[in-house]
């Protein structure tokens, strides 16, 4: 059987841990989810690796602490993490082999579905860190033009606010004005 039909089981069996990552990593592409290394075993005796688990890459969740922070600047990063419990288990056996001790194949969230060929995940668009400083320029401009912009609108509203306050100004004398003349017409009559 080819392994580009076969799906993770329990017992299964690789030459090699990277043997292991590399079938994991190919199933997760043609099922459209990608993966990430979680949890790593090492022996007491030795320090030497003898378990790895590799986890949907939307398993877990971000501490609210990264999100809620008082003093980000930037917005924060898209949720990205939504405790998907999609996971293999490899545990190393005598002989240097490795075997799939656990596999949970259910997902939490939508598969990647609209990929142009089979096997195929979408690019995500990683911007080189050139790209990165001159978008972070860009916004920075954009902010700066903004609060120009702003400034010019309050200037404009305190001069509108400054005239209101001189006619509302001019109208009390007027009206005050028009009451005297009023008291002293009554005045006059009595």
């Amino acid at each position: 059987m080819r392994n580009e039909s076969l799906e993770p089981y329990m017992g299964m069996t690789f030459p090699s841990l990277e043997d292991a990552r590399d079938f994991y990593y190919e199933y997760a592409k043609r099922t459209g989810f990608t993966i990430r290394t979680n949890r790593i075993r090492h022996s007491l005796k030795n320090m030497a690796i003898i378990g790895r688990d590799f986890v949907c890459s939307r398993e877990g969740f971000r501490a609210a602490k990264h999100a809620l922070r008082k003093d980000r600047v930037l917005p924060p990063r898209p949720v990205t993490r939504e405790g998907c419990k999609a996971m293999i288990r490899l545990a190393a056996r005598d002989g240097g082999k490795w075997a799939v001790t656990k596999f949970v194949r259910e997902h939490n969230h939508k598969l990647l579905t609209h990929c142009k060929f089979p096997g195929e995940l979408p690019i995500v668009n990683i911007l080189s860190e050139e790209e990165k400083d001159k978008k972070i320029r860009d916004l920075y401009n954009e902010l700066q033009r903004e609060r120009e912009r702003s400034a010019a609108i309050q200037q404009q509203l305190r001069l509108i606010l400054k005239d209101l306050e001189e006619h509302a100004e001019i109208m009390s004398i007027r009206v005050e004005d028009i009451v005297n003349s009023l008291r002293e017409i009554e005045l006059d009559e009595l």
